[in-house]
């Protein structure tokens, strides 16, 4: 029986989570969890107990001096709250549990039923998984970002994705299908990250997180330093890529795919939504502790008591004006997919780094769950077109949490 006398009763809460490993790439979901925590100054509740869900040959404990005190931190899943005094910029709060840890090693069923067990406690309304993967975009363009969901109601009207996917997951995807045998609302958020350059972090793949979070909650979440860390990190790509000729041919033609096929996404309702983030971001009331224009204001403290034991850059290259096979419309609010690499239809086979080896192709994007991020990728000094094998996520059956 879990026990939460600490906590106080939540305001319309929604559990986010994310984990470090197979669903992490770029360490972009996990990032995106801990900058919550950090903006919001969460305070941690719970922790699992590391001995029931983790190998330590895998996930090792690390020791630490703490004045002139050994300690050590064993590799677990903390949980944390937040309160949010103006959650949509009318005054209205609401609360955040905040689940963050590396990915179990063993009794997956067990560590959904613990994860569920803390949510039925608090009440919580939906939960919200974040996953990151390795796919065929580049890193010029916008973050793609897919919402999928096992509900059919919940896809409909939160206009998302239901999953159709088959084939080997992670505990994203093991976590979201507990939830559907629960009855709790369950979504996850995948961002895309370039294959080529795929070692953490990855902060502009992160934004795209939590913009997509803030357009499904109708949270307002304070950005701090990040926007500046997504520019930065894509100047510091595009020298590396303009560095090596083969890199910048491929990204182009990564840019050339992409441009082409999201030309019917500039719809009405698309730039409505970027018009609204526009507005929340630059709305004069928004209050202390708000992303604002000019970063995050002075004055937040978004804790409550709990009784707890430069560079140069390279143009992007313009979309062909001719394209051999007119390209059909796709509805606008269909969500949209990584291509899958070296295969765009109606053009010309792309070239890239090792694009005659069989062995430089990237993963299928369009199953987000079957995606892996335990290798890091190649050298970042040189980006590389080859994505390293995904390995298995563990064997946690996605049969619901009954032990």
């Amino acid at each position: 029986m879990i026990e939460l006398d600490g906590v106080p009763e939540l305001i319309d809460p929604v559990m986010v989570a994310a984990f470090e490993g197979w669903n992490d790439a770029g360490d972009a979901a996990s990032a995106a969890v801990a900058h919550l925590d950090r903006e919001w100054k969460g305070e941690v509740f719970a922790a699992l107990d590391a001995e029931d869900y983790y190998d330590f040959q895998v996930n090792r404990p690390t020791v630490w001096l703490d004045g002139g005190v050994r300690k050590i931190t064993w590799p677990t899943t903390r949980l944390s709250v937040v309160r949010i005094a103006d959650a949509n910029g009318k005054g209205k709060p609401r609360d955040l549990v905040l689940v963050r840890g590396i990915e179990p090693s063993m009794r997956w069923r067990s560590f959904c039923n613990e994860i569920l067990g803390f949510a039925h406690e608090l009440g919580v309304e939906m939960l919200v998984v974040l996953g990151a993967l390795l796919g065929d975009t580049p890193h010029t363009r916008p973050v793609p970002v897919s919402g999928v969901t096992s509900d059919p109601d919940l896809a409909r009207t939160m206009d998302l994705e239901e999953t159709r996917y088959e084939g080997p997951i992670g505990i994203v995807g093991i976590l979201q299908e507990a939830c559907t045998h629960a009855g709790v609302p369950a979504v996850s958020l995948w961002a895309a990250v370039p294959h080529y350059v795929s070692q953490p972090p990855n902060p502009k793949a992160t934004l795209a997180l939590l913009n997509r979070l803030e357009d499904l909650l109708d949270l307002r979440i304070p950005l701090g330093e990040l926007s500046e860390d997504a520019r930065a990190w894509q100047l510091g790509v595009d020298q590396l890529a303009a560095e090596d000729s083969e890199v910048a041919e491929y990204v182009q033609s990564l840019e050339e795919a992409r441009d082409t096929a999201e030309l019917p996404e500039a719809s009405g309702e698309a730039i409505a939504r970027e018009f609204e983030r526009y507005l929340r971001r630059r709305d004069p009331q928004a209050g202390p502790g708000l992303a604002t224009e000019g970063g995050v204001a002075d004055g937040r403290d978004g804790s409550y008591l709990r009784d707890t034991t430069s560079g140069r850059t390279r143009p992007p290259k313009p979309a062909p004006k001719d394209s051999k096979e007119p390209k059909e419309p796709r509805d606008s609010k269909e969500p949209r997919e990584p291509r899958e690499p070296n295969r765009e239809p109606g053009g010309p086979e792309p070239k890239g780094p090792d694009a005659r080896s069989p062995e430089s192709k990237t993963p299928d994007a369009k199953n987000p769950e079957a995606q892996g991020s335990e290798a890091k990728g190649p050298d970042a000094r040189k980006p590389d077109a080859r994505k390293p094998d995904s390995q298995s996520p563990g064997d946690g059956p996605a049969d619901g949490c009954e032990d």
